[in-house]
């Protein structure tokens, strides 16, 4: 069933206008993606596809992608080959970054991700301090890590209202 506004709403997140200039079908944005490559092996014949990501949500089949696998939504790490590629020059990544926040919004991200922000809100660093590291640091003369101000990145998180989005442990 097409969702209408879903479509109005990918519409506009678009950077371009004219986002509607004819996905033609060509598959190079597949055909390169390396997260299509890779999953093809772990999920059957079909695995990671941006073609039937971007054509699902230009078309406003918002059931497709939300009721799929994580993997619909999660597999494009931005590394921006399909935008290179695009002979029409739609920017997919700009349509999946605007699913990705559409599933957080939802509350369905993965795991990962919630722990992942939760750890920078709670302690300022998206990676802990560790004292093999700093030892290292050390042994090559290089200067201490300063330890962030966790306030005011808080303030910072919950100005932007990361807070609200966590999940409850």
């Amino acid at each position: 069933m097409i969702d209408f506004e879903f479509r109005k709403q990918v519409m506009d997140y678009h950077m371009g206008s004219d986002i509607i200039k004819y996905c033609y079908q060509c598959s190079r944005c597949t055909d390169y993606c390396p997260v299509s490559k890779v999953t093809k092996d772990f999920y059957g014949t079909t695995g990671y596809d941006p073609r039937k990501n971007i054509l699902n949500a230009l078309l406003g089949y918002k059931e497709a992608i939300f009721n799929s696998d994580s993997l619909t939504i999660w597999g494009c790490t931005v590394c921006d080959t399909c935008d290179e590629l695009c002979p029409q020059n739609i920017e997919l990544t700009e349509i999946f970054t605007f699913l990705k926040n559409e599933s957080i919004i939802k509350g369905e991200g993965p795991d990962f991700l919630y722990s992942q922000a939760k750890a920078i809100f709670d302690t300022a660093k998206a990676i802990p301090s560790q004292s093999a590291i700093e030892r290292r640091r050390q042994q090559l003369d290089l200067p201490a890590v300063l330890s962030p101000n966790v306030d005011e990145i808080k303030t910072l998180l919950k100005n932007i209202g990361l807070d609200k989005k966590l999940k409850e442990d």
